[in-house]
């Protein structure tokens, strides 16, 4: 199987929780004793992916090189790129592009948690398959996230970036 890539997207404004935001991204707030980032940069690590992409805006990106590095203290390979504008998730699949080339790539943003037993299971197992997997948690107010729009057998066709109508 060709080595799969990882883009760990850590961008965005965080308009949410301003002011905190206006002086550091988000993904880089503490959750118990870890920077946020290092959450989702899990999740792609126990998927078994070693080479990954870390694409965050022009004013953060130096906060997650001096954090990270080359990636080698965490046994894997990291590349950055910048987004210039919070153009979330289709933008950096473009950004990501010639990184990515043709191996198979899984995409996680900075400021999400996956948990639960059999989670590195899961993630193993869907990263063997010749298919996309996305995984995706409904939410009370559709209008501040990502949205996977779906057809009548389940199958994504769409992603929306903060929808005005969902």
């Amino acid at each position: 199987m060709k080595n799969r890539k990882g883009i760990l997207l850590a961008g965005g404004s965080g308009t949410r929780l301003h002011p905190v935001t206006k002086v550091i991204s988000k993904q880089m707030l503490p959750l118990y004793d870890k920077p946020m980032i290092y959450y989702s940069m899990s999740i792609l690590m126990m998927a078994g992916i070693k080479d990954i992409i870390i694409i965050s805006t022009p004013r953060d990106i130096i906060f997650f090189k001096n954090l990270f590095g080359s990636g080698k203290n965490f046994g894997i390979n990291l590349s950055y790129e910048v987004q210039e504008e919070p153009k979330g998730i289709a933008q950096a699949l473009i950004i990501a592009e010639k990184f990515v080339g043709k191996s198979p790539m899984a995409l996680m943003l900075g400021d999400n948690f996956f948990y639960g037993s059999n989670l590195e299971e899961i993630l193993i197992s869907s990263s063997k398959k010749n298919i996309s997997t996305i995984f995706a948690y409904e939410v009370n107010d559709p209008t501040r996230y990502g949205i996977i729009s779906c057809d009548k057998n389940g199958i994504p066709y769409k992603i929306s970036e903060k929808p005005k109508k969902p």
